[in-house]
């Protein structure tokens, strides 16, 4: 049976990631960048190798993701953010798109972009992925962030 939680003994010394955040819904994006900066720096990561700017809100994520992917030598871009479900439809173009444009960009560079962004329904889900009930989704994109770097810097020496 394979297991949805990550190696806790992942090194990620001498990585270099970029980490795009949303400011809209803040007191939820900042949260996922602690949680991100954390996994990254307790894997090794120096503060050299971590790049971090924000855009207004996730509809922007793409672009800055592919900027990053296509720009600079980074093994991987993680791009957070939370759109959380109002009274319109509008959550369903923001999160369905900024997925679609994240996922576009990945296939497009070859370079890990890793969709942690939160998609709840209300403001209390949102709190509780974000070191709550149900973890802390930022650790986890970071984990998943070094993961596929190190999975792609395997896989292209050889090995």
């Amino acid at each position: 049976m394979q297991s949805n939680t990550f190696d806790e003994a992942l090194d990620a010394t001498g990585l270099r990631f970029a980490i795009a955040v949303s400011r809209f819904n803040s007191s939820i994006t900042e949260k996922l960048l602690e949680g991100a900066l954390e996994g990254l720096r307790q894997a090794g990561v120096e503060e050299d190798n971590i790049r971090v700017e924000h855009v207004p809100g996730a509809w922007e994520l793409p672009l800055l993701a592919r900027v990053f992917a296509l720009g600079e030598s980074f093994d991987a871009v993680i791009c957070l953010g939370a759109v959380i479900r109002g009274d319109t439809p509008h959550f369903d173009y923001v999160a369905g798109e900024c997925a679609r444009g994240l996922q576009q960009v990945q296939v497009e560079a070859g370079c890990p972009v890793v969709f942690g962004v939160l998609t709840t329904d209300n403001m209390q889900q949102a709190l509780e992925r974000v070191g709550g009930a149900h973890g802390h989704k930022g650790r986890d994109a970071a984990m998943t962030a070094i993961e596929m770097a190190l999975l792609l810097s395997r896989l292209e020496s050889g090995n």
